[in-house]
């Protein structure tokens, strides 16, 4: 008889939990019909904290995927005119990628879905437990030991 794995048991548990987290948040996107998919959301989210249009390379390496993978959601998203290629003012041979207001909207859309999405997740826990859950996960997030 083989021990029971209490490390390999929480990583089921995690992995189960970023799996229901995906489904959960996928289903709110497409009820807000924004015919956007979860990698184009994260794209322009991750657009959202840039201070000036960056480039589609810094997108790349912000988002942790090849420069092609970007420019193919790049593509998407500004067929649907959610963003657009703007040339750099300083380098005509360097293209940025900027938000325009259609983008915008749809990020404020974006993120009321997360929220609700986020609701239906909490909705178990009380506050005293989200508090806690909080805390775990930026002890995990920043993969250092938490304040005691």
């Amino acid at each position: 008889m083989t021990s029971p794995d209490p490390d390999g048991l929480l990583a089921e548990q995690l992995l189960r939990l970023t799996r229901r987290v995906h489904r959960i948040q996928k289903r709110h996107l497409e009820r807000r019909e924004l015919g956007i998919t979860p990698a184009q959301s994260r794209l322009l989210r991750t657009l959202a904290h840039y201070g000036s249009p960056p480039r589609m390379a810094d997108l790349a390496e912000r988002l942790e995927v090849v420069p092609r993978a970007v420019t193919t959601l790049v593509d998407g998203l500004e067929a649907s005119g959610k963003v657009r290629r703007v040339p750099d003012p300083d380098n005509r041979r360097v293209i940025r990628i900027e938000l325009t207001d259609e983008g915008r909207a749809a990020l404020r859309e974006l993120r009321a879905a997360r929220r609700s999405a986020a609701e239906e997740i909490l909705a178990p826990l009380g506050d005293q437990q989200r508090k806690v859950l909080g805390e775990l996960l930026d002890t995990l997030v920043d993969g250092t030991a938490a304040p005691h």
